[in-house]
């Protein structure tokens, strides 16, 4: 009896344990997360969500992922794109502080937190980062971007890597040739578009709804939002949009929005430069060559050649610039969010006037904000200092834990205030609780802002107002 008895709890505990841990079915094959400190969430780490752009892949579209055998254990983050490693300036102490992970072209790999494993009739609201990094450096699990606090907030988070740099948005009048597209470049942006369609495809077994969808990014990421919500590859898939110090609707982008065929004979002349004549030169080219090629080019001829930087306007995936597409209505049709930090960088923090004002002409909500919360310090030399460019991140992820800074306890409730804004606008399209109506869209009549900020009391003051212009705190490590 007393066997039986144990052989009984002994099933009931399998069973509890794959209730809280299911083996999920997704492309690829099966795939197993591991649990958060936070009872209910789990944590999928490292998924491939396409085949590792390597070898005869590299400079080619995203290709489908590679099937593996087995269950796999999504325990660890897969490798960031090839980029500089960091050894100084103001964001390595910030976010850097643990050192770099092993960077590689092998680098397509997403994590998913949700506190809805195996629930597909859940259909819980879903968010995807895009980490930014002037498309050059960065990836989707650094500290700050932990979803363990978006999940208990309700929202399936969908975090990954995409290419950068040369290996991301290199264009070559050759790799033009060989596409059936006759383009080249933008291989970053296909790979989160790739991503996009990864989430409608399999986010339902992660409990996510594939059909509410919403994108968001800071700085580089912020603008690969707005290529996203213009390519006509990926605008449908999109249910809202928040973009994070990535500027709005001006003259010019601030990255990106090359003509293809420009961008093409510089890509020519540096590989011609360097020898690699043919695609099976430039495929069969170490990593580090490769990498380093803008460099040994810069050092030996004493000029500087712009090339796989950004985006390029290829007709294709990005057939037109964002300002030209948000300037015709020709972006997704879906509600926005959009905003600064107070000391943000020169034309990261402009646009944004003009942009909300486009979309009350189509009839569209979108939503404004500044981050003013200077953040703490305990004095250090060479960190970063004020409501600098990225700080808010510590907040919309309610991460601070994971931070060196002072925190108080206003800094958490703040934190609180902004998450909950956020995943809000994720649930419903708008960042208001159902039934509140504190933050109001920007209109040519309500001119305001939601100015996230606390007051001399340590208390969170944030509320609806004018943009607070910025007074100069000196020079910024950025």
């Amino acid at each position: 009896m007393k066997k039986i008895l144990i052989a009984l709890a002994a099933a009931a505990l399998a069973v509890s344990c794959a209730q809280k841990n299911p083996v999920l079915e997704i492309e690829g094959g099966k795939v197993q997360g591991v649990e958060s400190s936070t009872p209910g969430v789990m944590v999928y780490k490292g998924i491939p969500f396409a085949a590792p752009p390597v070898g005869d892949l590299r400079w080619k579209e995203p290709q489908p992922v590679v099937p593996w055998e087995g269950v796999l254990t999504a325990d660890t983050f897969g490798h960031p794109a090839v980029q500089t490693k960091h050894s100084g300036g103001g964001y390595t102490p910030e976010f850097f502080f643990d050192g770099d992970p092993e960077f590689s072209e092998d680098c397509l790999y997403l994590n998913v937190w949700t506190p809805a494993a195996g629930k597909s009739s859940k259909k819980l609201p879903v968010a995807l980062w895009i980490h930014g990094g002037g498309y050059t450096a960065g990836w989707g699990f650094e500290p700050e971007m932990d979803g363990e606090e978006w999940a208990k907030h309700g929202v399936v988070l969908v975090t990954f890597n995409y290419r950068l740099g040369i290996f991301g948005f290199f264009t070559h009048p050759a790799l033009s040739a060989e596409s059936p597209h006759h383009v080249s470049g933008n291989y970053g942006m296909l790979d989160q578009i790739a991503a996009l369609k990864w989430v409608k495809n399999n986010i339902a077994a992660f409990g996510g709804d594939p059909d509410k969808v919403t994108i968001f990014g800071q700085s580089a990421g912020a603008m690969s939002v707005q290529t996203l919500i213009t390519s006509p590859l990926s605008k449908d898939l999109i249910s809202g949009a928040i973009i994070q110090s990535g500027g709005g609707v001006t003259n010019a982008p601030a990255l990106g929005g090359a003509p293809l065929a420009a961008s093409e004979e510089a890509g020519k002349q540096i590989m011609d430069w360097a020898g690699y004549d043919t695609l099976e030169k430039m495929r069969a080219a170490s990593t580090d060559d490769i990498f380093n090629l803008g460099t040994r080019y810069r050092n030996e001829t004493g000029q500087f050649l712009r090339v796989g930087s950004s985006p390029v306007v290829d007709g294709y995936a990005y057939p037109e610039t964002f300002n030209e597409a948000a300037r015709g209505g020709r972006i997704s049709d879906v509600p926005y969010m959009m905003g600064s930090t107070l000391d943000d960088m020169g034309m990261l923090a402009n646009g944004i006037d003009l942009f909300c004002n486009l979309r009350e002409d189509a009839g569209k909500a979108a939503y404004a904000y500044q981050f003013a919360r200077r953040l703490p310090t305990d004095g250090r030399e060479g960190v970063l200092q004020g409501a600098f460019h990225s700080s808010e991140l510590w907040y919309m992820f309610k991460s601070l834990r994971f931070c060196w800074r002072p925190f108080t306890p206003g800094d958490y409730d703040l934190a609180e205030n902004m998450i909950t804004r956020w995943t809000n606008f994720v649930k419903y399209g708008n960042p208001n609780a159902p039934g509140e109506n504190t933050w109001t869209p920007f209109t040519r009549e309500n001119p305001k802002y939601m100015v996230f900020k606390l007051d001399d009391n340590d208390k969170d003051a944030s509320a609806m107002g004018d943009r607070i212009q910025a007074e100069p705190l000196g020079r910024f490590p950025f």
